[in-house]
């Protein structure tokens, strides 16, 4: 009887383990697309951007620094190895989202239902969610 509770506790531990990683890449696919899609769109200035950005009061070539910065990220969460550089890129990721929150917020250029600080907010909750899922190997 203490073979069976054996292997049935190897294998629930096993179907954990994939459940984790299921959840790891699907969390972090999404914020890699979401975070694309952005950084596309900045860097193209397309999608509205311009003016989110200019609304802000921030000049425009910081449209550049962002987009470039939201596509390197990608890179670096989705390639193998490196885990320093992930730990510093889901920090700069969750600062970059709750930055454009917060200057959402204070400048009270919410959007329609609070669209433009609710989208950087559950950005930055996708990351942490990445960054607490991620697997053995991508840690320090």
């Amino acid at each position: 009887m203490s073979k069976t509770v054996g292997a049935v506790t190897a294998a629930n531990a096993g179907t954990k383990l994939q459940g984790k990683k299921m959840a790891y890449w699907s969390v972090t696919s999404l914020l890699a697309a979401a975070l694309t899609l952005s950084g596309l769109g900045q860097l193209m200035k397309i999608g509205g951007n311009v003016d989110l950005v200019a609304n802000l009061g921030y000049p425009l070539y910081i449209m550049q620094i962002l987009g470039t910065w939201k596509l390197l990220g990608v890179i670096a969460v989705l390639a193998p190895r490196f885990p320093r550089l992930k730990e510093w890129t889901h920090a700069g990721i969750f600062f970059l989202m709750t930055g454009a929150a917060m200057s959402h917020l204070l400048d009270h250029d919410y959007g329609a239902g609070g669209f433009n600080v609710i989208l950087p907010l559950f950005y930055a909750g996708l990351n942490i969610a990445s960054w607490a899922l991620r697997p053995e190997s991508r840690k320090l």
